[in-house]
């Protein structure tokens, strides 16, 4: 991984626009270790390269998968020790394995519940038929 030109790097606002994230959750990522090696100005202002835009962008889409910052952290870790794609990837598949698991037990839960309301609805419905029958 070179380092980025100073051409390359951008200011946290530049980031946020590019990202949708806030300069408040860029912060506590870095904090949280899940964007490691922000480089700052000799005025102490962070600043960021392509390679951070890009794990800003790959931490946003983990997100929106339904992985935890913890679950994110662990797969930097596992980057981090084993130095591999493969092995995070591998550790990535089984995370988002137990993901679909968890979604399809939901699922069913929430098909049962539907199920469930359906069925009080026409009781409520069948009370309300007789009680008007009876209001003539």
């Amino acid at each position: 991984m070179s380092k980025p030109s100073e051409d390359a790097l951008m200011p946290i606002s530049q980031v946020c626009r590019a990202t949708g994230l806030s300069a408040r959750t860029v912060r506590y990522y870095e904090e949280l270790g899940l964007l490691p090696g922000v480089r700052r100005r000799a005025a102490g202002r962070r600043v960021y390269g392509p390679d951070e835009l890009e794990r800003l962008r790959f931490i946003t889409r983990l997100k929106a998968l339904g992985l935890s910052l913890q679950e994110v952290a662990e797969l930097n870790a596992v980057y981090a020790i084993e130095g591999s794609t493969k092995a995070m990837l591998e550790r990535l598949d089984q995370l988002l394995c137990g993901h679909i698991e968890e979604l399809d037990l939901r699922i069913k839960d929430l098909g049962a519940l539907r199920d469930e309301i359906g069925a009080y609805r026409t009781h409520v419905g069948a009370r309300l038929k007789k009680l008007r029958g009876g209001e003539g």
